[in-house]
């Protein structure tokens, strides 16, 4: 079975240019075929703040109001998406930027309001798995934003590693799929004030006990939940870490079952 890589930039590594620029090269040297999955969760709050826009999460997870939606939808899809394809188009020309909006990639529906009113977030029905399968078969290397939609014109915000992870578990029906949540951490840390605290491997019974002693929290909860989803529903491997892991430079967090 052939390989792919799904790797998911995030955290300050997009707001430091000085950062993304190191990861474009680490990315582009990854051999094989692989797929670039961004959030911007940080750009966003900045914007929203500057826009006098509250920044409003649960448990990591951002709720999506109609104010909040339009800007999103400006930074993620625009800002964000078109700055790191045009800087991936100055080492190659076959990368390609595009949100789940566009050739109906990412298909969802709204979120139901149960114990928290999410708004304007979706929740993946299905992936166009043969737009990707076309782009990476014509040799393109998509980059892609976590904007969905409904087939009804709206526009939904889908947390990115939710994203990373529904496209990794379609891939894995036809390749061996490893994942990497890239951020500007190790991995999961014990102790973030403490360098040296990284946890190599993490299995649900750590993973409880770090979420009772409030270890994890805010986004590192769902990017967790995600990888052990995406081991449960066919996905090889997932590593999370700084983007030096994808080349073997440093250590990094595990997730297994």
């Amino acid at each position: 079975m052939d390989k792919i890589n799904v790797v998911k930039i995030g955290g300050s590594l997009i707001n430091d240019e000085k950062s993304l620029n190191k990861f474009i090269i680490q990315f582009d040297s990854l051999e094989g075929k692989k797929i670039l999955i961004h959030g911007g969760g940080k750009e966003a709050n900045l914007w929203l703040k500057k826009l006098g826009i509250p920044v409003k999460m649960n448990k990591g997870r951002r709720i999506t109001d109609s104010k909040t939606l339009d800007v999103i939808t400006a930074i993620y899809g625009g800002l964000i998406n078109k700055s790191i394809t045009s800087k991936f188009q100055k080492i190659k020309d076959n990368y390609i930027g595009l949100s789940g909006i566009d050739g109906n990639l990412i298909y969802s529906k709204k979120r139901d309001k149960k114990e928290t009113d999410y708004g304007f977030v979706g929740d993946i029905i299905k992936i166009n798995t043969d737009l990707i399968l076309n782009l990476i078969h014509k040799d393109y290397i998509p980059i892609i934003c976590p904007l969905s939609h409904n087939k009804n014109g709206q526009i939904l915000n889908v947390n990115a590693d939710t994203v990373s992870t529904e496209i990794a578990i379609e891939l894995s029906k036809k390749f061996e799929v490893n994942s990497y949540f890239c951020f500007e951490m190790k991995g999961v840390m014990g102790n973030i004030k403490e360098p040296n605290s990284l946890i190599e491997r993490i299995d649900m019974k750590i993973y409880k006990s770090l979420l009772n002693n409030n270890i994890v929290s805010d986004g590192m909860i769902p990017k967790i939940e995600n990888a052990f989803y995406g081991l449960q529903n066919g996905i090889k491997n997932i590593f999370i870490g700084s983007p030096e892991m994808i080349s073997g430079e440093t250590k990094f967090t595990k997730i297994v079952l």
